[in-house]
């Protein structure tokens, strides 16, 4: 049971939006995209029982680690965890049919990967989601080009200098992705720590 200490801290707030965006009562079926250490999603199905997760990570160290918090809770709204590239088509993520999950949740993810994990995010989100589903995103982000507090600033550069890959993305042109496979960015929450979390919720069929 690894553990991340940004994860200790945001997980609370984060279910808090979670709560206020999403059905509590009605059964629904949820995917976290780089699920990580496994701590949030212990902490989201213990308060929400109504919903059976799906975590999934790409790095296999955090598989294990997903698991003993499964094991350990006795999570039984949880179901293993998967490997998943998010870069990839939809198709080649395992065990995952489209338009079958109502949320899709991922947390501090775009920032610390290449591009084309966020443009897959997007796809895949928009494939895999009901009509009407939910994708959340949660991270420190720019607005309009710019980046702020100084401590966003300096975490921007730290990023990129690691690699030039990285880096905080803009809210725009998360918006214009997201719209670009039919997902619209309906909500943005303010967070501790300079971070927000964004809701965008998939087009009707009708």
């Amino acid at each position: 049971m690894l553990n991340a200490a940004a994860a200790g801290r945001n997980k609370e707030p984060i279910l808090a939006v979670l709560q206020e965006s999403v059905n509590t009562k009605k059964p629904l079926q949820a995917l976290e995209i780089s699920s990580g250490t496994g701590q949030h999603v212990a902490c989201f199905a213990q308060a929400l029982h109504n919903i059976v997760w799906q975590p999934s990570e790409f790095d296999h160290q955090y598989l294990d680690s997903i698991e003993a918090y499964r094991a350990h809770y006795q999570l039984h709204n949880v179901k293993p965890p998967i490997h998943l590239d998010v870069s990839l088509p939809h198709q080649c993520w395992e065990e995952v049919q489209p338009e079958s999950f109502d949320l899709v949740v991922n947390i501090n993810m775009v920032h610390i990967t290449p591009m084309a994990c966020t443009e897959g995010l997007f796809r895949g989100a928009a494939a895999v989601l009901k009509p009407r589903g939910v994708l959340l995103m949660y991270g420190p982000y720019a607005v309009n080009g710019q980046i702020s507090p100084q401590s966003n600033v300096d975490f921007d550069l730290s990023l990129r200098r690691r690699n030039p890959e990285w880096g905080l993305r803009d809210i725009s042109l998360l918006r214009s992705l997201g719209q670009a496979s039919g997902l619209f960015l309906e909500k943005i929450t303010e967070m501790p720590s300079n971070n927000k979390c964004l809701l965008f919720r998939r087009e009707s069929l009708v």
